[in-house]
């Protein structure tokens, strides 16, 4: 069994996953860090508490690209009268992830496999209400800068929870609340979900490295760094492709595919 599994964590393989689960999510605006738990925990065989450090490091690789990238093509200007509301809601998603870290270490296994179906199931079925919704809405919240700023914060504490307890950057939950909540242009809240991602995704990652998440220098060599190479190269191409493939069948399906491989390898 022990040859088995060096072959399914060896860094070919984690390149060969890593680079159509980013360029999935690049077609849909996503870093897929979602679909590379389930990757993980099901094909690689972490246990559920080195998957989603794992996942955590892999996501700020990808965060930090793809603001790179973003930021040579896109203008940070349309940001500025969303500022309040983004910093508002990194304090409270950095808040959430120094907390939720730690919790992470605290809660048995079995629990946190737990924790970690209802969140992805939650986040496929939203996927799958996204697929059905316009894109262009105005925001549910009223104007007034104080309620927007409150309401920024409790966004950001629910945002980095998911961050700490998944692993993830958090895409899938800070665009559409950006989008239906405060009434941002879609691309605008790509590029602020980033900047929202890089201080809640590193807060993570330095909480897991000093809870010993990352001793085993390996899991970074075989696993991190080519599962991150790969998340890139599939996330640029997947952007160059984007209006090939509608982003609402993506979502349908992608959605679908995650709550089903979510049940099989979390639920039992």
């Amino acid at each position: 069994m022990a040859p088995k599994l060096e072959i399914r964590r060896s860094p070919g393989a984690a390149l060969l996953y890593g680079t159509p689960i980013g360029l999935l999510g690049g077609l849909i605006g996503l870093g897929g860090a979602e679909f590379r738990l389930p990757v993980l925990a099901g094909v690689f065989r972490y246990p559920a508490r080195r998957a989603v450090a794992l996942n955590l490091a892999i996501s700020l690789i990808t965060v930090v690209s793809a603001l790179l990238i973003r930021g040579g093509t896109l203008s940070f200007a349309p940001l500025l009268g969303l500022l309040p509301v983004v910093l508002a809601m990194i304090a409270g998603a950095v808040s959430a992830a120094y907390v939720g870290t730690a919790l992470v270490h605290r809660v048995s296994e079995r629990l946190l496999e737990r924790v970690i179906l209802v969140f992805l199931v939650v986040i496929g079925s939203a996927l799958i209400v996204e697929a059905f919704l316009p894109q262009d809405v105005p925001g549910l919240l009223p104007g007034a800068l104080p309620v927007r700023i409150v309401a920024a914060v409790v966004f950001g504490l629910g945002i980095g929870l998911v961050n700490s307890l998944l692993g993830v950057a958090g895409g899938e939950l800070i665009i559409p609340t950006l989008v239906f909540a405060f009434g941002a242009g879609i691309k605008t809240a790509g590029t602020a979900s980033l900047l929202i991602s890089l201080p809640t995704v590193a807060v993570g990652v330095l909480r897991h490295l000093r809870l010993g998440s990352f001793t085993d220098r390996s899991d970074l060599t075989q696993t991190v760094a080519p599962m991150g190479i790969g998340s890139v190269i599939g996330a640029v191409a997947g952007g160059l492709f984007v209006g090939v493939v509608s982003a609402a069948v993506l979502k349908f399906v992608l959605g679908v595919i995650l709550i089903v491989s979510a049940v099989r390898i979390f639920h039992g």
